[in-house]
C-alpha cells in the first residue's frame, strides 16, 4: 500500500457531482470520518441535478466548480488542497452522445485526464490517483467467457476509445514517471441519482410517465450489472489496498439482456409490456460485456453485496419517490436530444395517444 494512502487526510474526487461521483462522495464521508473530501466538477448537464446539495453545510466537504481541462485552475486547486488521494471520475460517459459528437469526449476524457495526472505529478511523492475506467475499453466480448485484466483493449465507440486512451495514459504515467496510479474497470452501474439518459433510469422514468420504452435492435445485447454502491466500495478497496500500477475489474457477475431489464422494470412499475418499442440499433453496438472480478475478490477482499433483483426494485422505488429530481432533468434540452435519438413518439407524448 502506498504511503499516500496510509496518511490520507484530503481526498479529491473529480466529477463528484455526477451519478457515480456523488455516491462515492457520500460513501467516503460516511465511512472515512477522518477524511476531508473536495469535489472538483464543472457541473455539466449530467452533474446539474443537485445530487449533493444537502452537503452544503458539511465541514468535511467542499465543492470546487472547475473544468478538468482547465490546467491553470486544476493546478491551483491541487496546490491549495494538496490531496493524498485522487479519484478521477470526471468524464463524458454516454455512448449515444459520443456517436453524435466525439470531440467533447476526447477533450474531457483524454486531455482532462492528462491535466489531472500532470497536476498530481507536480505535487511530488505522496499522492495516489485512481483512474475510473470501464469494461467498454475491452470492446465486444462474444457469446462466451469474461474479460480479465489481461484482455486486450479493443474499444468500439468514440466514448470507449476516449476511456481506453485515458486508461492507457494513466498507466503510462505510472511506468514513465513513477506516479502512483491504480485503475479500476467497472461494468454497467445502476442505482440512485443516475441521469435519465442511461438505460435503467430512462426506462423507469418513461414507465412512470406512461411513455414508450425505446429498446435498441432486438434487445438482446447483454450487460453485466453492478449496483453503484458496490462499485464505489470496489474503488475504495482498489485505492486503499492495490499495489501501484495495478488494474482491477469490478463487476456484478449479473448478466442480463437489455430486454430482460426493461421487462423487469415494467413489472416493478406495474405497466404493460406493450410500452416497449423497438428502435433501430445503435451504430457499432457491442453485443455483450462481462468482466471477471475474481482478482479483486481474491486480492482485495471485495465483492458485490447487492443482488440485482432487490437492487433494481430499490432503484425503481427511489425514482418513484424522487420524481421532482428527474422531472427537472428531463427538460427542453433533454427532450431535444431524446427526439433526435429515438424519434418523437416516445419523446413528445404518452404511448397510445394520438
Amino acid at each position: 500500500m502506498a504511503e499516500a494512502v496510509r496518511s490520507v487526510r484530503t481526498v479529491l474526487v473529480t466529477g463528484g457531482a455526477g451519478f457515480v461521483g456523488s455516491n462515492l462522495v457520500r460513501l467516503l464521508l460516511a465511512e472515512r470520518p477522518a477524511w476531508r473530501v473536495v469535489n472538483l466538477d464543472k457541473l455539466s448537464y449530467a452533474g446539474a441535478g443537485g445530487n449533493l446539495d444537502d452537503l452544503a453545510d458539511e465541514p468535511r466537504y467542499e465543492l470546487v466548480r472547475a473544468d478538468v481541462c482547465d490546467a491553470a485552475r486544476v493546478f491551483e486547486v491541487f496546490r491549495r488542497v494538496r490531496p493524498q488521494l485522487v479519484f478521477h471520475l470526471a468524464a463524458e460517459s454516454h455512448v449515444d452522445r459520443s456517436i453524435h459528437a466525439a470531440a467533447p469526449f476526447l477533450r474531457t476524457n483524454v486531455e482532462g485526464t492528462r491535466v489531472i495526472l500532470d497536476a498530481a505529478r507536480a505535487l511530488g511523492e505522496g499522492v495516489r490517483v485512481l483512474y475510473c475506467s470501464t469494461d467498454e475499453v475491452y470492446g465486444d466480448l462474444g457469446p462466451r467467457g469474461r474479460f480479465t485484466e489481461q484482455s486486450p483493449l479493443c474499444p468500439s465507440s468514440p466514448y470507449a476509445v476516449s476511456k481506453a486512451a485515458g486508461d492507457m495514459l494513466a498507466r503510462a504515467y505510472h511506468r514513465t514517471f513513477g506516479l502512483d496510479v491504480v485503475v479500476s474497470r467497472c461494468s454497467n452501474n445502476y442505482g440512485p441519482y443516475q441521469y435519465p439518459e442511461k438505460l435503467i433510469p430512462l426506462m423507469i422514468t418513461n414507465a412512470l410517465e406512461d411513455r414508450e420504452l425505446p429498446v435498441y435492435g432486438d434487445g438482446l445485447n447483454v450487460r453485466d450489472w453492478i449496483h453503484v454502491e458496490d462499485h464505489c466500495r470496489g474503488m475504495l478497496a482498489v485505492a486503499e489496498r492495490a499495489a501501484p500500477g495495478a488494474v482491477y475489474n469490478l463487476g456484478g457477475s449479473c448478466e442480463k439482456t437489455n430486454l430482460e431489464v426493461v421487462r423487469e422494470i415494467l413489472r416493478l412499475t406495474h405497466k404493460p409490456m406493450s410500452l416497449i418499442r423497438f428502435v433501430p440499433d445503435r451504430p457499432g453496438h457491442d453485443r455483450r460485456y462481462a468482466v471477471d472480478a475474481s482478482r479483486a475478490e481474491r486480492e482485495l477482499g471485495w465483492r458485490p453485496a447487492h443482488e440485482f433483483a432487490r437492487g433494481l426494485e430499490a432503484t425503481v422505488r427511489w425514482y418513484r419517490e424522487h420524481q421532482a429530481w428527474w422531472r427537472r432533468l428531463k427538460d427542453e434540452g433533454f427532450r431535444a436530444y431524446y427526439e433526435r435519438q429515438y424519434g418523437t413518439a416516445a419523446a413528445g407524448r404518452p404511448a397510445g395517444t394520438g
